[in-house]
Parts: structure tokens; sequence; C-alpha cells
């Protein structure tokens, strides 16, 4: 028989909204520097010349498959003047950027050779070709992948407890072990993970088919 408890729902409410607002926060920030990052990498690996393309190529393939708890633990051990926050959500940003990186690079290949040679008969610059003809039609080919993406990492998020980030599973589980109420916190965490992820999904459908037509 399942010993389900209302009242220890409740109570556990509020330090599961706290490990959740962490998770938010993680994510965010994270997918913002993974999204910048990876675009970085993605016109580096294109348009640079081979001697600084080839050791961010090589870097970002470093860090795609290596696991990301070795990175966090890595980074927490080498940099301890930083707070563990501002480490995770460092690492999860550069974990993911190598991902997006890829997103990016398979969206730029989707754009037609003849919008790259009509940008360079119009003599216009190169940053005013990606800025204008290129980027425009890489974020309509990626925007799928990149939705994917901000959702993996929202749900990898749990990992930052290695480094002592009490984000929502971390709150959940001090939560249970205190209380004895492992069910309630956990099932609530789940039910908290579920109500953010299907909406961005929604969102991230909605987006693609505005932009499609």
């Amino acid at each position: 028989m399942i010993d389900w408890s209302w009242q220890r729902a409740q109570d556990s409410l509020p330090v599961l909204w706290d490990g959740f607002q962490i998770t938010l926060l993680a994510t965010f920030i994270g997918f913002l520097i993974a999204a910048v990052l990876g675009l970085l990498i993605a016109i580096i690996r294109r348009s640079a010349p081979r001697w600084l393309a080839m050791p961010v190529q090589a870097a970002a393939e470093f860090v795609r498959l290596t696991p990301i708890v070795v990175q966090l633990l890595f980074v927490y051990a080498l940099a301890p003047q930083f707070t563990a926050l501002t480490i995770g959500v460092t690492v999860l940003g550069v974990h993911y950027s190598s991902y997006m990186a890829e997103v990016y690079r398979a969206g730029i290949e989707e754009v037609p050779q003849g919008q790259w040679e009509g940008a360079r008969a119009l003599s216009l610059p190169p940053l005013r070709i990606w800025r204008a003809v290129i980027l425009p039609q890489v974020m309509r080919n990626s925007l799928p992948a990149l939705g994917n993406n901000a959702v993996s990492m929202f749900k990898d998020t749990p990992y930052l407890f290695t480094i002592t980030v009490v984000e929502l599973v971390t709150a959940a589980q001090t939560y249970g072990a205190a209380h004895f109420a492992y069910l309630e916190a956990f099932t609530l965490a789940g039910a908290f993970f579920l109500v953010a992820s299907y909406p961005t999904s929604v969102l991230i459908r909605l987006l693609e088919k505005r932009l499609v037509y």
C-alpha cells in the first residue's frame, strides 16, 4: 500500500521550490552560454583559417565526448575560488555548446549555396553576409534541435549535485532523508520537471511553425 501524505507533500513544497529556482537559473544561463558559444564554434569551424578551426574543433569534440560529471568535478577541484553554482552553470553551458555547435553546423550546411554566392556577388562584407543572410536561415533550420537541447539541459541539471549545488532533485533527496518522505518529494520533483518541460516543448513547436510559414 502506498503511504502517501498530502501534508508531507505540502510541507516539502517550499524546499522543492527553492531547488526548482536553482534548476531554472542554471538552465537559463547555461542555455545562453551554450547558444552563443556553440554558434561561435560553428562559425569558426566554417570560416576561420585552418590553424584556428582545427584546435577549436578538437576542443569541442573533447568536451562533447567526455562525461559532464567528470567535467563538473574537474573544474570544481581546479577552481575553488568560484561558487559551485557558477561552476555548474558554466560547465553546463560549455558542455552543451559542443552539441549546439553541431546543430548550427547542420543548419549552416542546409543554407543553399546560391545564397552564399548571391551575397558575395553583391559585395556584402562577411559580417553582413552572416548577420543578414545566413544566420536567419540557420536559426530557422536549427530551432527544433536547439529546443531539444534546452530540454535535455534542463533534465541534466541534477548532475550539479556532484559539486554540492542544491537543485530540484537534490532538494527532494534532502527533504526526503530528513522527513522520511521520499515518495512525496520525488513525485513532486518529477511534476515540477514535467510542468516546466512540456510548455517549453509546445512553445518550440509553435515557434518552429511560425518561422516556417
